[in-house]
This record gives C-alpha cells, structure tokens and sequence, in this order.
C-alpha cells in the first residue's frame, strides 16, 4: 500500500471546500501511505498550536476522528500525530487533552485486513494506552514530566517529601506504560512503527531523567522521613531499579536499529549496598533486631549511590542537550538552503535599467544616475508654440493669458495632430468633414491656428457676445474676420458648434448669455411660433435674433 489513496484525497478536497485548513491538514498527515507524518504537516500543526485563532478542540477532535478509521496505517499515523503535537507544540494542546475525560478508545482495535494489520494492532493499542496515560499524568502534577526544569534546583530535587511520595508513583506509571510498547529490533519494519518508535525513545530518556532526579531526592530525604514515609521510599526504589533493568533494554533496541551510540545515555545503577541500609534503617524505626550499623556507613553508602545516579542523570542531559543542538543546527541548515535559493531565484531575474525619458532615474552598477527627462505633463513655451506642432493629447494643457494678444496670421495647417495636410477638395461642402483646433477653440495658446478654409464656409462679420467682468473691462480690440476669439469660453464654444455644422449647415450664431431664462428658436424667414391651444399664455421674446451675413463659395 503506497501512495495517497482515492479516499484522502476526497477528504482533503472535502475540508478545502469547506475552508477547513488544519482539518485538511490533518488528513494529508495521515494518508494511508506506510511511511511517517511528512514533517511540512507537522510543523503546520504545530504552528497552528501556537496560534491564538486556531480551536484547538476542533484539532484535536479532528485527531481523534481519524482514529476512528478501520485502517491500522491511518491510526497509527494518527496517534504519532497526536504525540508529536503533546511533545512540540504548544502546552495549550496537551492541556486541552488532560481536561477531556477520554482520549484514545483503542484496547480492541484490530485490522484484520492483512497480516501486517494484525501485527500492527498490538503496537496501536500499546501506544494509545501510553498516550492516555501521559495526559493523565499531566491532568494530576499539571506539568509535562519530560519537559520539567532539571538539576539541582529542579522541580523533582527541590520538592517536599510529601510531595514527592505523590508524584514519583505518577512517574513510574507512565513509564511503566512506555516501557510496555515493549518493540524488537526485527519488528520496526515500516517507517510508521520507526517513527512511533523515535518519539517514545525521546520520551523515555526525558521521563527517565525526571525519574532518577526524583530518586536522588528521595534518598537525601529517606534517613529523616516517618516509619510511614520510608516504607513508602522504600517501596519506590525498588521498583526503581527494576525500571532501570527495563530501560536498559528498551535503549538496545534503539541502538540496534542505527541510534547513534552518543545519542544513547550511559545509565549507572547504585550499589546494592544502598538497598541493605536503606531496609535496616525501616527495620530499625518498625523496632526489629539489625546489626549494628554507624552513621558514618550508611552515609558514605548514601553518598555513593547519590553520586552514581547523579552520573546517569548527567549522561541523560548531555544527550538531550545534544538533540537540541541537532535540532539548533538542523533549522540552521534549513534557513541557511532558503536563503542561498533566494538568492539564485534574484539572481535568475534580469536586471532592467530605467533609463527611459518617463523613469529620469537608473541604476546602474550599485550607484543612482540622474538624467534629465522629458517632462510629458509640461506646456510648450510660447517661443515653441508656433514652430513645433503639437504631438500628443497630453501636450493639449491649457496656457492662460490675461488678455488677447493679437498675432500675425500664419500659414494654414490641415490638422495638429501630426501635420497633415489634405489635398485641396474641387467642390467643398460644409459637412464633408471637420477639422477643429481645438487649442483656439479652449483658448490654450496665445498663437491662433488658423482653420483650414478647404473644408469650411468663409466667416465673415460674426458676432461674438462677450461677458464683461465685473472687477475688470477688458480692452475693446478689433478681430480680424478669420480669427476667433480665444479668451470667452462662452463664444468659442459657440463657434465650436457651428464650425461643426450642425442643424443642416446653419451656423448658430444669435446665442446671448446674458439673460437667463427662456428662449424662443428660430427657424428661417417663413417661420411661425406654435401656439398651444389650450393656453393662452405666451412666452416673452427674449431676444431678437441678429441677422448675418453669409458668404457662399
């Protein structure tokens, strides 16, 4: 069974429609291919822990859905997802596992699919069981013992007796849960039982670290505790040291499958001696005959079995210390490999030099070189304005003058939009096509551009209203016959509207802005205003209309 199957891949499209990214998630970390979690998906997982907005009883009970499935590869993987998140995650997660009442329901699960789902279902419901007891064991000490505050002044050598007769007990049956996985060398097979398989071998050195601090605690305190409290140190030694013998070789197992040998720790036991005057010192407080025994022995026997299990708690933090920097220098590496692909990523993409007339800055050479720019948005000075055509629309910017300056007349250009000029027409007509200057008709230009008389009627004594201003009279001054009027707005666009021809070629030319309200047109000679009959009110005439003259080609 290799590959992702028709069926995760279903699921996952299912929780991308629906938005769902860690449930998602979840499912691609726990594919039916026989091989461990892909670490991408765990390190989202534990990101999305140490996220405020994430619920982590939706990811958690997203864990515990796939649990649920009749494949022994997507349970385990589940489980080993599950421990990952108690182990590397955020407390939030382990904390949210020891408030639910029941975890894994795994004591008959079986895969009767095949014979390796037979083997298999020994090792999930062993792991399973290990897993509810860890979060038990923080539901009742409220700390995680493998990632508790070591040495001297740790949180196992620093407690009360009474404290520490409670707790120890917690210790060893989470141990006692781990060391019952109880896996071979020649059964780690796959890739899914090797990864359960690391964690609870990291877990057991951590938890055993804890363990032998909470022992050498409990022998400093043992020769002044009650008849009551050292029976129940003494009790808990022994079954310490059977532990020990348990532990010893559950870390064979891990050197016989590749675990480098400095990664395994050295685990020194403490004199059988320590085990006589620990009974005879119970023997001597219950009122039972013992040999005699001075005060200086059983301290130099103390002294000796302190020491030597303080040795395999040393062993036990070089070799955690050690993951840590394995870990340090692995992320290292890994930042390290993203950078340098970063870099020929950049390198890869072709360096352009803005040196266009839009972009007047370029680098170049690590250094900024300024060059000058045309600047598109500028007017034409008035020293241009008559020798240089206009180009482009955005060369059409209004250039405002106070008042009118009369010009020489200049030759007839046919269009400004490139200087071209149409060949002469035999028979113009006012409508056979336009050609307007539309600087002259906005008033942008002091300089007049002259309409190509080719196309168009001769105007001659038009009339041009004219709105005075208040503050100021402008100067009366003659205009020639072939000129417009740039400085009223009004007018020009008047004369636009004729020049265009519009209403059959008639120029409209009796236009007074002066007096609001409403106007009469005109129509010719023969024309008679319509009268409604059904009022007799008529409007006003507002204005009489000026009588011009044309002249026709």
């Amino acid at each position: 069974m290799s590959g992702q199957s028709l069926t995760d891949r279903i699921t996952a499209a299912q929780h991308s429609v629906t938005g769902s990214a860690v449930s998602k998630t979840v499912c691609k970390a726990t594919t039916h291919e026989v091989m461990g979690p892909k670490k991408k998906h765990l390190d989202y997982l534990i990101q999305c822990t140490n996220e405020m907005n994430v619920n982590i009883p939706q990811l958690a009970d997203s864990l515990f859905e796939r649990t649920t499935n009749s494949s022994w590869v997507v349970v385990f993987k589940s489980l080993i997802t599950t421990h990952h998140l108690m182990v590397y995650g955020n407390e939030r997660f382990i904390q949210y596992l020891a408030s639910r009442n029941t975890l894994f329901n795994l004591s008959n699960f079986l895969d009767k699919s095949g014979l390796q789902g037979y083997d298999m279902s020994t090792f999930i419901r062993r792991y399973s069981r290990y897993l509810n007891e860890k979060a038990v064991s923080y539901r009742q000490v409220a700390f995680d013992f493998t990632k508790v505050k070591r040495g001297a002044d740790g949180v196992m050598r620093t407690m009360s007796t009474e404290k520490l007769l409670k707790t120890v007990p917690i210790i060893q049956n989470q141990m006692d849960a781990l060391l019952d996985f109880n896996v071979n060398s020649n059964e780690l097979t796959n890739g899914v039982i090797n990864a359960a398989f690391m964690l609870l071998f990291k877990d057991a050195i951590r938890l055993f670290a804890a363990y032998n601090e909470g022992i050498i605690n409990l022998l400093e305190k043992y020769f002044d505790m009650k008849k009551n409290q050292c029976k129940e140190g003494l009790d808990i030694y022994k079954k310490f040291l059977t532990r020990m013998t348990r532990i010893s070789e559950f870390l064979k197992v891990a050197e016989q499958v590749g675990i480098d040998r400095g990664d395994i720790p050295d685990l020194s036991q403490a004199p059988s001696s320590l085990l006589d005057a620990l009974e005879q010192h119970l023997a001597s407080l219950e009122g039972k005959k013992i040999k005699d025994s001075t005060a200086a022995s059983r301290a130099t026997t103390l002294s000796n079995a302190v020491s030597s299990l303080a040795s395999t708690g040393l062993s036990l933090t070089k070799v955690d210390e050690r993951e840590k920097q394995a870990a340090l220098e692995e992320e290292q590496a890994r930042l390290k490999a993203l950078k340098e692909q970063r870099l020929k990523e950049l390198a890869k993409k072709p360096h352009t030099s803005l040196t266009t007339a839009a972009s007047p800055v370029s680098t170049a050479a690590g250094s900024i070189m300024t060059t000058p720019a045309i600047d598109i948005f500028s007017t034409p000075s008035s020293s241009n304005s008559t020798s240089k055509l206009p180009n482009d629309l955005l060369d059409l910017q209004p250039t405002f003058h106070p008042s009118v300056h009369p010009i020489a007349a200049a030759p007839p250009v046919g269009s400004t939009w490139g200087g071209f000029t149409p060949s002469p027409v035999a028979q113009p007509q006012p409508s056979a096509g336009l050609n307007v200057d539309f600087e002259s008709v906005f008033g942008n230009k002091s300089s007049n551009v002259v309409l190509d008389s080719g196309g168009f009627d001769e105007l001659g004594g038009l009339l041009k209203p004219t709105v005075a201003s208040q503050n100021q009279s402008l100067p009366v001054a003659k205009v020639p016959p072939n000129k417009l009027v740039s400085d009223d707005l009004d007018s020009s666009l008047a004369n636009l509207v004729g020049n265009l021809g519009i209403g059959n070629g008639t120029t409209k030319n009796d236009v007074n802005w002066t007096q609001p309200g409403e106007k009469k047109l005109t129509g010719g000679s023969n024309w008679q205003p319509k009268i409604a009959p059904t009022t007799a009110w008529s409007a006003p005439t507002l204005f009489t209309p000026v009588s011009h003259t044309r002249h026709h080609l």
